[in-house]
This record gives C-alpha cells, sequence and structure tokens, in this order.
C-alpha cells in the first residue's frame, strides 16, 4: 500500500462482488475526497469502475471479522477486506482523517460582500441592524412608515424655504424679461418631488403586503412540514426500539452477512448456484495450495476402556458395523450414483424439515488393503491432504491410540453459514467370521459428541451432527506361479455409510443437490489418494 500522509492513499483490498464470484482483489485509490475502485493496478489508466466521496460516506468495521470494514453512500455499500488486522487500521485512521480534514477545508462559513451598503443615504443605522437581525415584514413596512413621514415634513420644510426666497428675491425687470423663460419653479418641482415620493412609498407598502401574505403561506406550509417530521421521527424511534429489542441481526440482502433461513428471499436455484460456485472455488484452491500444516494439541492419553465415553464408542461401532453388512434390497434404498465398480444409494428422510438422507456406498478398489483404507480415513496426520472441505483441524483429546476425539471447522460455502463439527473416531480390526476367502475386516467410525474444550458456538457457527463409518475387507487373489503376493493381487471392498445432519437452515432441493454432486467426488478423491500413497510402500494388513 501507498500512502501519503492527509493527502493520498492506494493498495488491493478484497472487494466483495455478489454471490456467484464472492470476495475479489480491487485496486482502491482514495484522493480529493473521492474513493475510487479499479481491477487492478494496471487498469487504472481506463477509468475507474466505481466511486463514492469519503465527505458523504459512513464508515464502518465489521462487528466480527478484524480485516473487513464498510463504506457506505446512502443505499450503495462497499464491503472491504485488507489482508491483515493491521492494515485495515492503516485504512481506517487515514479515511477517518481524510474525512475530518476535507470536512474542516470544505465546511467552514465565508464572508461575502453586503448586499446593503452602510454608508447609503437611503437606510438609517437601526435600519441595518434590523436585517442582521432578520426583523418580519411587517417591520421592515413599519420602518418604511417612518420614512414616509420624515420625508413627507423634509419635503415640508424644503418649500417653506423656497417660499420664504421667492418672497424676498426681487428680480429686475431687464432680468424677468432676459431670463423670464428660464426662471425656476421651485414650488412646482417641490410638489411634484413630493407626489413622486408619495407614489414610490404607495408601490413599496403594495409590494410589502404581497410578500406578507407570501410569508403567511409559507409560515402554514412550515408548520405542516414540522408537524409531518414530528410523525415520521416518532415512527422512527418507535421502529429503532423494535429493531433493539430483536435477536436477529439486520443485513443488506446481496451483502457477505446475508444469512441463511426458512424465510430467506434467496431462490433454492440462487442458494444451489452460490453454493455450487463456493465449492468449485474449494476444487480450484485444492488443486495449486500446499497443505496446511495441522498443529495437534495432545491434551492427555488415557486407556480406551477405561474412559467414560467408551461404552458409547463400542455400542455405536458394532451397530455401524451391521448396518453396514446389510444389503440394499427391498427398495427402500435409491441408486443415485454409479461409476465403474462404484454404486451410491440413499434414503431420502427430514428432520425438523431438513433433509438428512442417510448414504451408503459401495465400491471396489484395486491394490490397497482394508487396513491401510482406514488407516487413511482415521489419521489426522494426512486429513488435510483428501479433506479439500476444511479449514481447521484439532485434536482435543487422545482416548487411545486408536481414539481421537476432534474438532473440525469447514470452509464457508456462501450463503450457508460457516460449519463445524466435533465427534469422537475410533478404527478397530473386527475377525472375519464370514468369508473364509478374505482378510478380517477394519472399520473406522466417527460420531459426533460433546467435549467442555470446545464448546457450540453460539451465533458464529452451526453444529454438524454426525454418524459415518468405513468398513474394508481385503480379498487376495493367490498368485499363479506361487510367488509372493504384490499389490496387483489385492482387492479391497469397501462399505462408506454416513448420516449428516446439517443443522441450521439450507434448502431441502439445494442440499440433496450439493450430496448428489459431492459424495461420488469425495469418495473417488479419497480412494484415489490412499492408492497414491500406498503405490510403493510395503504392503500393510
Amino acid at each position: 500500500m501507498n500512502a501519503n500522509v492527509a493527502q493520498e492513499i492506494s493498495g488491493t483490498l478484497s472487494k466483495w462482488t455478489n454471490y456467484i464470484h464472492g470476495w475479489q482483489d480491487r485496486y482502491i485509490v482514495v484522493k480529493d475526497g473521492v474513493m475510487a475502485y479499479y481491477k487492478s493496478q494496471q487498469d487504472t489508466g481506463y477509468g475507474c469502475r466505481g466511486s463514492v466521496s469519503i465527505r458523504q460516506a459512513s464508515i464502518k468495521p465489521h462487528e466480527f471479522d478484524e480485516c473487513r470494514y464498510d463504506v457506505c453512500v446512502n443505499d450503495s455499500v462497499w464491503y472491504l477486506r485488507a489482508e491483515s488486522p493491521e492494515e485495515k487500521q492503516r485504512w481506517l485512521t487515514f479515511l477517518e482523517s481524510h474525512k475530518m480534514e476535507y470536512e474542516s477545508n470544505n465546511g467552514h462559513l465565508r464572508r461575502h460582500g453586503s448586499a446593503v451598503s452602510l454608508t447609503s443615504n437611503n437606510f438609517s443605522t437601526a435600519s441595518a441592524s434590523s436585517f442582521r437581525k432578520g426583523r418580519g415584514l411587517r417591520e421592515k413596512l413599519s420602518e418604511m412608515e417612518t420614512y414616509r413621514d420624515i420625508l413627507i415634513r423634509q419635503v415640508d420644510t424644503l418649500q417653506g424655504f423656497f417660499d420664504a426666497c421667492a418672497d424676498v428675491v426681487k428680480l429686475s425687470d431687464e432680468i424677468l424679461i432676459e431670463r423670464g423663460s428660464q426662471a425656476v419653479d421651485f414650488r412646482g418641482e417641490a410638489l411634484t418631488f413630493k407626489a413622486t415620493t408619495a407614489g414610490v412609498l404607495a408601490r413599496l407598502q403594495h409590494c410589502l403586503d404581497l410578500f406578507n401574505q407570501s410569508q403567511d403561506g409559507w409560515r402554514r406550509r412550515l408548520e405542516r412540514e414540522v408537524e409531518k417530521r414530528k410523525k415520521v421521527e416518532d415512527l422512527y424511534r418507535q421502529a429503532l426500539e423494535e429493531l433493539r429489542t430483536e435477536s436477529k441481526r439486520i443485513v443488506l440482502v446481496g451483502g457477505p452477512d446475508y444469512q441463511e433461513g426458512p424465510h430467506s428471499t434467496i431462490g433454492e436455484d440462487e442458494f444451489y448456484d452460490a453454493v455450487e460456485a463456493g465449492l468449485d472455488k474449494i476444487d480450484e484452491e485444492q488443486q495449486y495450495l500446499e497443505r496446511l500444516k495441522n498443529k495437534q494439541v495432545v491434551r492427555f492419553a488415557s486407556q480406551a476402556p477405561a474412559h467414560p465415553l467408551w461404552p458409547e464408542i463400542e455400542r455405536v461401532t458394532l451397530e455401524q458395523l451391521q448396518y453396514a453388512r446389510l444389503g440394499v434390497e427391498g427398495g427402500v434404498w435409491q441408486l443415485f450414483a454409479e461409476d465403474g465398480e462404484m454404486k451410491m444409494y440413499k434414503r431420502e428422510e427430514e428432520v425438523d424439515g431438513l433433509a438428512v438422507d442417510p448414504l451408503k456406498a459401495v465400491h471396489t478398489v484395486k491394490g490397497v488393503t482394508g487396513r491401510e483404507m482406514t488407516h487413511y480415513f482415521f489419521s489426522p496426520d494426512v486429513r488435510f491432504e483428501w479433506e479439500t472441505t476444511l479449514e481447521q483441524m484439532k485434536v482435543l483429546e487422545t482416548i487411545a491410540d486408536d481414539t481421537l476425539v476432534i474438532l473440525q471447522i469447514h470452509k464457508r460455502v456462501w450463503p450457508a453459514s460457516q460449519r463445524d463439527a466435533l465427534f469422537w473416531s475410533h478404527v478397530r480390526r473386527v475377525p472375519n467370521d464370514t468369508d473364509r476367502d478374505a482378510q478380517d475386516i477394519w472399520i473406522a467410525c466417527n460420531h459426533s459428541t460433546e467435549h467442555h474444550e470446545a464448546p457450540s458456538n453460539e451465533g458464529k457457527m452451526v453444529r454438524v451432527s454426525l454418524t459415518v463409518c468405513l468398513v474394508c475387507q481385503t480379498s487376495i487373489e493367490p498368485p499363479a506361479d506361487g510367488g509372493p503376493v504384490t499389490r496387483d493381487h489385492l482387492t479391497c471392498k469397501i462399505t462408506y455409510c454416513s448420516v449428516v445432519n446439517p443443522g441450521g437452515w439450507v434448502p431441502t432441493s439445494a442440499l440433496r443437490a450439493v450430496y448428489k454432486r459431492e459424495y461420488p467426488k469425495f469418495l473417488k478423491r479419497f480412494t484415489q489418494y490412499v492408492k497414491d500413497r500406498c503405490d510403493k510402500q510395503p504392503i500393510l494388513f
């Protein structure tokens, strides 16, 4: 970011565009009281894409996001995010100081030349002061009447002086004969002047009467407007008081804070488009981002059978094992995806109007064992390598080597709220008592739980409830030449079952469309990841 104190600031910030494209980098420039943005710094020569006046803008830091602030001008809102809280603070400091300085330089009073000359002979000192005090038109009329009386008395005085002069001055006959035609009739001139001034004053009084009538009309209109404003202010205070009592935070429709809910004005198609765009973005990030480094926090270790959760772990794991062994006959299950050896089935179920469709997938993978599949599914060390929706993950408790309590925070896919999941994860070997041609069965099971170190985040995240199991069994085709077993002789039969309640509120049709798209991709991605990891490794039975 480049900054010149109290002059100009520029830099690249993330600006919210819409619910399809989300946050995009834009080049922002603030100069001469105007904030403008460009697609990039290279596009500054082609004209800005939008601008707002800083003097008229309201600048508000976000309540929860420490890197974000909003710039509002009437109904227009710019949602902006900096790379760090420090960068955001630099922008806020500059904008506030720039706004204050701009207002101080442009909002002060300026002196103007008076429209009325104080040295004019037409107005007295009292008249000039009355203009400054802003007296009404009726007072002006009284002043004009006073001036009329004074002017008449002055004219009468002049007339008396002229009459006295006419009686005293005696002009010779020669002068009267010589200049009689040019003699001045002082009395006639004075009478004419008196009549003229009376006419002028009469016209002025008439004009002032008209202004008086206009003033009365404007006064009545002003009273009506004041009454309307009072009613509006009363309604505004009442609405503001009602808003303060509501628990839901009001946000602008179309902004990044627009929350999901059953009364959402976003259609189901638009909702799904936004979710799909978010998932596509996650897939793109996975292609070029390096694996996130996970720092596990191991609280304490204990033996699993002695732990309070062990009875639940034992019961749920055995129930899921039995559930996975059941077939999909009877018409209850619906086949919704098929790709080679992989088939995925579902049952449509709803809880409180939210789709929680149970899922069962059957897949066959060559070249890996059941233990290898469940090992990588259970191990937190590699989860970021195949689970692309994770933002953070933490091991809250290590119950035993084969049992963990894990907290996962998933990336937010707008317009759905961000989700987290708290569950125990358990992996074990199950003796094979049904298929003599196959190895023992391995199962990895995840089930939602509670933990004192991770209470549900009220108002910030929605907690997902889940029960997931991965059951794998290895079959070995004996080598024809009696040689050692290689990965070419291995076949792993996989059964994946899950019941996920996403919580909160999501349109049922949009949620099922996401399931149909994402579950097959997830299973293919995970199985291919295990094959690639084990390809050059010794076989783990």
